[in-house]
This record gives C-alpha cells, sequence and structure tokens, in this order.
C-alpha cells in the first residue's frame, strides 16, 4: 500500500484549484500554483540527484516556499529536516550532520549560518538559497538559487509510492539531556494527525483562514495549521514574525477566522495596549499549545474576543496532538482535554505500575497511529522512550473522574521559553567550555510574558572570573536566540547532594 504526505496538497489542488492557498503581503497562491511549484522542486531534486529516501533539510520561515519545498521533497519521496531558523552555524552543522541529509534549502537571511554550518559537512551536498524576491535568480558562490532551480525543472507528475511507514519528517528535540536527537515521523502518523485536526478539532469547515505565526518548523505550526488547513481547503496568512500589532491587523485585513498560538502569544495580544484599533470579530477558532495556558489569560481572552480557546497536548514524538479540548465536550480550562480519536493514554508510576485512581499523578505515556516510529539512529533512545507501544513523555499528569487528563509537572530540568523548549544540558555544555567556569547549572525562572526565563548559575575556577555580560555574550555566539540564559547568577558552590550531583531544586527555591 502506498501512502504519501504529498496527497494532501495534490488532492485539495485537484478538488479546488483556484482556492487561495496562502497569503503573505500583497501576494496571493492558489492551490494551483503551490501545487505546480511543488512538483518542480521535486523534479529539480531529481534533476540534482537527489534519490528517493535522502533527506531534505529546510531552514526557512512562514515564506510560500516552505510550503512548496516541504510538500515537494514529499513528491520526491525525500523525508524532510525542518530547521529552526535561529540555529547557529555550529547547530546547524550538527543537524545536517546527524540528519544525514543531502540537500539545504536556506532563506537568505539566515544564510551566514546556514552556509557556516553546510560548509562543515560534506554529505550535505547542495545548499539552495531562497531570495526575498522571487524574480532574483542570484546565488552565493557554491549555492544554487531556488526560483532557478524550479524554473530549470520539470514537475514531477505523481508522488513516487511511499509506504505508511516510511519516514516522512525528522523533528529535532532534545529530551531532558544530550544533543537533539530526530523524531522520525511517518506518513501515516502525520495524514492521521493533520486529518484529525481538520475533522474533529475543525468539524469539518472547510475554506477556514488560519493566521500563521506559529513557526512552520515547528510540529504544532506543520501539523495544526499548515496540513491541517490544507486538509481542509483552507488558507494561511503568513506572518513571518509574531507581534501583537502585525498580527491583529493581518486577522482585520484577512478575516481571519482561526488563531492558534503559544500561551505568550494570546497573552501579547490580550494586553497589546492598541488592541482597540483592530476588530478581530471574525474570529472564530483559536487554539493553544506548547506549553501551559494560564487559566486566567485564557478566560480573560475569550471574554475578551467572544471566543473558545481550545487547549490542547503533545510532542514532537507525537505528530504532535495527543490530546484536546473539544468543541463537542465541556471545555475545562487548565486541563489538556482528552486523548484524541485512537489515541490512549495511561498514568505510570515511579514503579511503571499503571494508575487507575482519579487524582493521582503519573507519567503520561501515549500509544496510538500519532507515535514516531523512533528516534533517527538511536536505537537505544527509541527503547527507552517507547516500550510495548508505549510512548513515555516525561510529563506527569492526573486524570479526572470524566477522562480529562492535567498536567502537574513536567520533564524536570525542560524549561519553556516562549513557547519553546530549552533543554538546560545543552546551555550548560556551552558554559562548561568557558575557561572561566568550574560548574554551571541551568534552570527556568517565572517570567510574565515568556512563561519561563532562562537562568544559568555558575561557580568558577580558582583564579578565575567574569562578569555575568560576558558569560550571556559567550553563550549568545554558540546557541540559538531563544536558548542562551538572560540570567546570570554567580556563586562560589553550587548546592550538591550525596553522589556529588548538582541539586537544581535548591536553585530553584534558593
Amino acid at each position: 500500500m502506498s501512502l504519501n504526505l504529498a496527497s494532501l496538497l495534490r488532492e485539495a489542488a485537484a478538488s479546488s484549484p483556484a482556492s487561495p492557498l496562502i497569503h503573505i503581503g500583497e501576494t496571493t497562491l492558489n492551490y494551483a500554483q503551490v501545487h505546480a511549484m511543488a512538483q518542480r522542486f521535486a523534479g529539480a531534486l531529481r534533476k540534482l540527484g537527489v534519490r528517493q529516501g535522502q533527506h531534505v533539510a529546510l531552514m526557512l520561515p512562514n515564506v510560500p516556499q516552505f510550503t512548496i519545498a516541504y510538500f515537494g521533497a514529499q513528491y520526491a519521496g525525500c523525508p524532510v529536516v525542518p530547521l529552526n531558523v535561529l540555529l547557529t552555524a555550529d547547530e546547524v552543522a550538527y543537524h545536517l550532520d546527524d540528519s544525514d541529509a543531502v540537500v539545504l534549502v536556506a532563506w537568505e537571511g539566515f544564510l551566514e549560518a546556514a552556509s557556516g554550518g553546510f560548509g562543515r559537512v560534506p554529505t550535505t551536498h547542495h545548499l539552495i538559497v531562497v531570495k526575498a524576491d522571487p524574480k532574483d535568480v542570484t546565488a552565493p558562490e557554491g549555492a544554487l538559487n531556488f526560483a532557478a532551480c524550479l524554473g530549470g525543472a520539470e514537475p514531477l507528475p505523481e508522488p513516487v509510492a511511499t509506504r505508511p511507514d516510511d519516514t516522512a519528517v525528522i523533528l529535532y528535540t532534545s529530551g531532558t539531556t544530550g544533543r537533539p536527537k530526530g523524531a522520525e515521523l511517518t506518513h501515516f502518523n502525520l495524514l492521521y494527525n493533520a486529518e484529525y485536526v481538520a475533522q474533529v478539532l475543525f468539524r469539518g469547515i472547510t475554506g477556514f483562514r488560519a493566521l500563521v505565526c506559529l513557526p512552520l518548523f515547528h510540529s504544532f505550526g506543520q501539523t495544526v495549521l499548515q496540513n491541517a488547513a490544507i486538509a481542509a481547503g483552507g488558507s494561511l496568512v503568513l506572518l513571518p514574525r509574531f507581534d501583537p500589532q502585525s498580527a491583529m491587523a493581518l486577522m482585520e485585513r484577512h478575516q481571519v477566522t482561526l488563531f492558534a498560538g503559544v500561551p505568550t502569544m494570546y497573552f501579547a495580544l490580550l494586553h497589546f495596549p492598541d488592541a482597540a484599533r483592530f476588530s478581530l470579530s471574525s474570529l472564530e477558532y483559536c487554539v493553544s499549545g506548547g506549553s501551559a495556558m494560564p487559566v486566567e489569560v485564557m478566560r480573560a481572552f475569550d471574554a475578551k474576543y467572544g471566543v473558545n480557546i481550545l487547549e490542547g497536548y503533545g510532542l514532537s514524538e507525537t505528530s504532535p496532538v495527543a490530546s484536546f479540548n473539544v468543541t463537542d465536550r465541556p471545555k475545562k480550562p487548565g486541563s489538556i482535554g482528552l486523548p484524541i480519536r485512537r489515541v490512549e493514554f495511561r498514568l505510570e508510576s515511579e514503579t511503571g505500575a499503571v494508575i487507575t485512581e482519579p487524582g493521582v499523578p503519573g507519567e503520561i505515556c501515549i500509544k496510538g497511529p500519532n507515535v514516531m516510529k523512533g528516534y533517527y539512529k538511536r536505537p537505544e533512545a527509541t527503547a527507552e522512550a517507547i516500550k510495548d507501544g508505549w510512548f513515555h513523555s516525561g510529563d506527569v499528569g492526573t486524570r479526572d473522574e470524566d477522562g480529562y487528563y492535567v498536567i502537574v509537572d513536567r520533564k524536570k530540568d525542560m524549561v519553556i521559553r516562549g513557547g519553546f523548549n530549552v533543554y538546560p544540558r545543552e546551555i550548560e555544555e556551552v558554559l562548561y567550555a568557558h575557561p572561566a567556569v568550574a560548574e554551571a547549572a541551568v534552570i527556568g525562572v517565572p517570567h510574565d510574558s515568556h512563561g519561563e526565563e532562562v537562568k544559568a548559575v555558575v561557580a568558577f575556577k580558582p583564579g578565575h572570573s567574569a562578569t555575568p555580560d560576558e558569560l550571556i555574550a559567550y553563550c549568545k555566539e554558540h546557541l540559538a536566540a531563544y536558548k542562551y540564559p538572560r540570567l546570570v547568577e554567580i556563586r562560589d558552590a553550587l548546592p550538591k547532594g550525596p553522589t556529588g550531583k548538582i541539586l537544581k531544586r535548591e536553585l530553584r527555591i534558593g
């Protein structure tokens, strides 16, 4: 049986070719146009000698070329590796090498980091640059131009045959320790998740207009907005960088009916001082995820704009949607809702026993068609995460008498800053490379708008020192902008347990 994620775009373009799919600035592209360009990108990959099964990395913001390259690669049977656009050259090189990507498609605004990383990985053969001006067909030395590649390629008429369990996308996630690892999501994983969101969460309504300010390189933006909108025949209003004024102006201009965001975006919209200048009367559906939505923000936003924010839960490893509050059941603010159709949750104690009593906390374990096939080239990590078909999330939750789940704790060391997962181990490794640092620990501290802020606590080697600003600048050189610590505390020594392990819980309370 053949199943290809590209069928989403192909079928939508066949049924509604003239319907608008993408709006950005003054440009609108319909389904037929986007589909034709995706076919040409698939043809361009073939022309470059890229074979089915080889990986294509994308370092693109919310621009039409993301969707074109994403589905074009699927047409060619090439798994996509979306990269965070804020990565440094060091991080780009790591992701390209670890994923075995043979092509990197990068936005010209990120070219310094993209080309710096590309130049260090000999197995990544092609750098394709996307220009802001689609008529510009120039390219830096050693690179190709995206528009020129499309113009010189024969379109691939049909998606190549791929099996349901073939890898379609590799999403990088760190877990709580170590370097990022790639979660392999299959064509079936992603198609099932997109169809669920379109049919159940959005109740099968077609033609809706969604504001896309969630990054498309993130699983939330990819599935809940891009893929689900295409499955429903909707259109995407792209906003490459979120700010409340631009978001409100686009929602008013395009009469946006669907907004999906992380809690910090809702916080910014709710407290934007000039909000009264804009009408959001067209807004019908609001979805929140990425981190816990403060109940008071949800209630205030619902009341102010006459909407009903539905909060859900998921991880990169679950495609990502695993549970949601849904429209045909009562919403419970503060809850992540119910497991989605055909997905099972269970809570496990620290000993692995299944918890059945309501209100008793345990680790959330997930089983269903949304769960990844594993971590790329990491069988041991896969075996640790998936046991007897159950994915162990590392998040601690409770279940009430109605079957609704609430997150009460999470992977204890992870920081969620503005909806982005920040993994302390990665930052600590950078700090330990600083010549003055003897000990380092990274924690999250509460922040009004970001949810959490990244804080580093360090102790120096004898005879060495550095200022907090110097350490922040050092981290900034080596880490993406959302990762580096904004706060640094210097101590004589860090608290430790009997085995010498740094006690982060004491740093959080002290």
